[in-house]
């Protein structure tokens, strides 16, 4: 297992909502985990031919508050994905940091609740945040199911597809084949991963399977390759303990609305702890969803419309119960 404690910390971040989630993060990350030695690396896409605008973060006082919080910006360039598919962010970035050093991969809407040294990440056998959906493949009434579409891509990449299978699972069910959300995942190689995260996607996107012709693909690129990849490093599900991230180390929070609505008591008292640093506070109040959601409070009412205990089972009806009441903003 390779040292825990030599591992560079992975986020992409650019101009707009992402850079402002950047910053929670990074704030989040210093104040629950003092003294960590992995290093936190800002990827920031450069501009260039798959950018109308540029992407980069050029508000000054953002810049230096994540570099104040500990952050390095890592620039690279997009040769393959970019506006079009911004999701694409996290394959090609991994291709610039130092090779051969383990790295953990977050997605910038994070937060972490607890100190990173309570997970002990095995880096040669990489996961992926098992906090999904069964949000692909997206299956015809006359077929291909599950299984087919799935063993196909397996096949493409001459993968043993049978042991990926999780049999306590119903076949043709969702989760007896492996598939993760992206919004982490680690190994202890970030050029081999990155290589081969993006030979697969661009695989998959140019010349697809006859068994994928009807699937969409914008935007569960990322996700439909990355268990694919994860399987042919001899990783999988569950190979850190469950509960951890996505847990009481890490919260996924995607939207702040959804934090507010869902996310553990520990969460809101992170957020607004490190909202209130009057450095923090002076660069995060430009930001429309903090702004109103910390600062003036309304986050505070979302809470108040639900129990966590007994929290609707589809995601929707919490997103539409948060606009009916003008709370929602992204």
């Amino acid at each position: 297992m390779a040292d825990k404690s030599t591992y560079n910390i992975l986020v992409v971040g650019q101009a707009g909502r992402l850079q402002y989630e950047a910053v929670i993060l990074a704030a989040s990350l210093a104040e629950t985990n003092p003294g960590l030695t992995a290093r936190l690396y800002i990827a920031e896409p450069q501009p260039g031919p798959r950018w109308r605008a540029d992407p980069r973060i050029t508000d000054p006082a953002v810049r230096g508050l994540l570099t104040d919080l500990g952050a390095a910006f890592l620039p690279f360039t997009n040769r393959h994905f970019g506006e079009s598919y911004p999701y694409g962010n996290k394959i090609e970035a991994l291709a610039a940091l130092p090779p051969g050093e383990p790295f953990v991969f977050f997605d910038t809407d994070t937060l972490f609740l607890g100190p990173l040294a309570d997970v002990p990440f095995d880096f040669n056998r990489p996961s992926a945040s098992m906090q999904r959906e069964g949000t692909w493949p997206q299956i015809e009434l006359y077929g291909p199911g599950y299984g087919a579409i799935w063993k196909s891509l397996y096949d493409r990449f001459s993968l043993d597809y049978q042991s990926s299978l999780d049999l306590s699972q119903p076949d043709e069910y969702w989760q007896r084949y492996l598939y993760f959300n992206a919004g982490w995942f680690f190994h202890r190689d970030p050029a081999a991963f990155g290589r081969r995260f993006l030979d697969y996607a661009l695989s998959i996107r140019d010349d697809r399977p006859e068994e994928l012709v009807c699937q969409p693909l914008d935007p569960w690129l990322d996700q439909v390759a990355l268990p694919l990849v994860i399987h042919s490093f001899g990783g999988g599900r569950h190979t850190i303990p469950d509960g951890l991230l996505d847990g009481t180390v890490t919260c996924h929070y995607r939207a702040l609305p959804l934090l507010y609505a869902k996310a553990p008591d520990r969460a809101v008292e992170v957020l607004e702890k490190v909202c209130a640093v009057k450095e923090i506070r002076r660069v995060l109040r430009d930001h429309e969803p903090v702004k109103a959601l910390v600062y003036q409070n309304r986050g505070r009412k979302a809470r108040a419309l639900f129990d966590r205990a007994d929290l609707p089972r589809r995601e929707q009806v919490i997103r539409n119960t948060l606009k009916r009441e003008g709370l929602w903003a992204r």
